[in-house]
């Protein structure tokens, strides 16, 4: 949202965004959920408050989903959305005191193992 000057929000009708605006804004916000459920927001991800595997599983799960069900259409933002998905994957399997199996890992269904 972006603000005129007279301070107030200004409003975009849905009907007029484009869907690959939505579909990437929509990826950016799972990102961003789960790196803080990863704790990657903290100098020390271990320690962080946020820090929640389950949670972050469900958020990078559906953002796999949404990257790969949507990868022909994202065009430019194709390479750095998966790259972010690959980066949270491997982020989790770090934080997890026992790792999935290769293949078993948040969205590894969809995007296959997940390798450094």
């Amino acid at each position: 949202m972006t603000e005129n000057l007279n301070s107030e929000p200004e409003v975009r009708d849905l009907a007029e965004i484009p869907a690959i605006e939505v579909i990437t804004r929509a990826a950016v916000m799972l990102m961003s959920a789960a790196a803080e459920k990863l704790g990657l927001s903290e100098q020390d991800p271990s320690a962080s408050p946020h820090l929640d595997l389950d949670e972050a599983r469900k958020l990078i799960t559906a953002l796999a989903g949404l990257i790969q069900s949507s990868v022909a259409d994202l065009g430019i933002h194709a390479s750095a959305l998966r790259d972010g998905l690959k980066s949270l994957q491997l982020a989790f399997r770090e934080a997890s005191a026992h790792p999935d199996e290769p293949g078993q890992g948040p969205g590894e269904k969809q995007t296959g193992p997940v390798a450094d």
